[in-house]
């Protein structure tokens, strides 16, 4: 334990035992040196962007347990949206500030490869301005099984039709036996990984995930993590990390023991101290709550998402952002937080400092 607080203090890169015995430590331990490391690279900025979440189909291919959004009989609502609704959304949205266009579906087996691209592309010729983030490795592995498309193909789909970065959802947890109870079927972690990886050879960007708090072991998290940063070093692809709180209401997965506040501020710390080649780690508010997330921010994170305008699949499984939060009430919780709050593009190019 000594050699671990002394590789913490001199900012050594640690290795696979010693991150796992990072959870042996105490919480305010961990916290000391996330947050020093966090105030090293950020200093008090909370990054955020205005943003908008749309989800053009609840009909899924897959049964992921831990899923309340898909069509199911927990959830017997299907919806797949047009393009001309779409679109409206967007208008509306760019009109009240949004810079980015959130765009992630169900693996809708009823639709066309178009209906998931196209929309992209009329996004763009209409708003050439608005960053378009879309298409989960989940979501290519999908359209590269249903319609005969290598994983090249479809990334090179994704380019020509104007996405800009990818998501990182669909990572959930690495380790194969974990996702064979929880997502079987679904994309393999393996892919997962080759999949961001091709993205990053284009020159774009991604974030990545890991959803926790379910089946999963710690050891599964510092597994997942390490993956992470075993990729980045060699791409340098993923602009942050986002460790997603798992929500328990209306799925099929039977949780007994979900982690309380401890337990996920000790993930948030560890993450930002495992990844050292990672520059941002994102407590997404929709999934921690914001009254966590912003404690997050002294635990090792440094962003928050988006003001998300509307969210449906957490808020689905009883997150608490199903109507998103107001620019004003980010800027106030940040400031009344002690720290900076910064607008940012979804690149982390920063736009406007709140420095009052």
């Amino acid at each position: 334990m000594t050699n671990l607080i002394d590789k913490l203090q001199s900012g050594e890169r640690l290795d696979a035992d010693e991150c796992a015995g990072l959870y042996d430590l105490d919480l305010f331990t961990l916290g000391k040196f996330a947050n020093a490391k966090r105030q090293k690279l950020h200093g008090k900025k909370v990054f955020f962007n205005v943003n908008r979440h749309i989800n053009p189909t609840n009909i899924c291919a897959d049964v992921c347990k831990f899923c309340a959004f898909s069509a199911n009989r927990k959830n017997p609502n299907p919806y797949t949206m047009s393009h001309d609704e779409i679109l409206k959304i967007v208008e509306k949205s760019v009109a009240g500030g949004a810079k980015e266009i959130h765009i992630v579906s169900a693996h809708n087996p009823e639709t066309p490869w178009q209906w998931y691209l196209e929309i992209f592309k009329k996004i763009k010729e209409k708003y050439p301005q608005i960053h378009v983030k879309a298409l989960t490795a989940a979501e290519v592995d999908f359209l590269s099984r249903k319609h005969g498309l290598s994983y090249e193909e479809v990334v090179e789909k994704m380019l020509e039709y104007g996405v800009d970065s990818m998501p990182g959802g669909g990572a959930e947890i690495f380790d194969e036996e974990v996702r064979r109870k929880i997502c079987k079927g679904k994309v393999s972690s393996e892919n997962w990984l080759k999949i961001h990886r091709l993205w990053h050879e284009k020159g774009r960007e991604s974030n990545a995930t890991m959803l926790f708090g379910h089946v999963e072991s710690r050891q599964n998290r510092i597994d997942h993590i390490l993956r992470i940063r075993g990729l980045q070093d060699t791409t340098g692809g993923f602009n942050a990390f986002i460790p997603l709180v798992y929500q328990r209401d209306n799925n099929y997965l039977k949780v007994e023991n979900y982690p309380g506040s401890a337990e996920i501020l000790k993930t948030f710390a560890i993450s930002r101290l495992v990844l050292d080649n990672v520059a941002h780690i994102k407590a997404y508010w929709a999934t921690s709550t914001i009254n966590l997330a912003m404690v997050a921010q002294e635990f090792g994170a440094d962003d928050l998402d988006g003001t998300i305008e509307k969210e449906s699949i957490q808020s689905a499984a009883g997150a608490k952002s199903a109507s998103g939060m107001s620019l004003r009430n980010f800027t106030d919780l940040i400031q009344t937080s002690g720290f900076v709050p910064v607008e940012r593009d979804s690149l982390y190019n920063e736009l406007k400092i709140y420095d009052n």
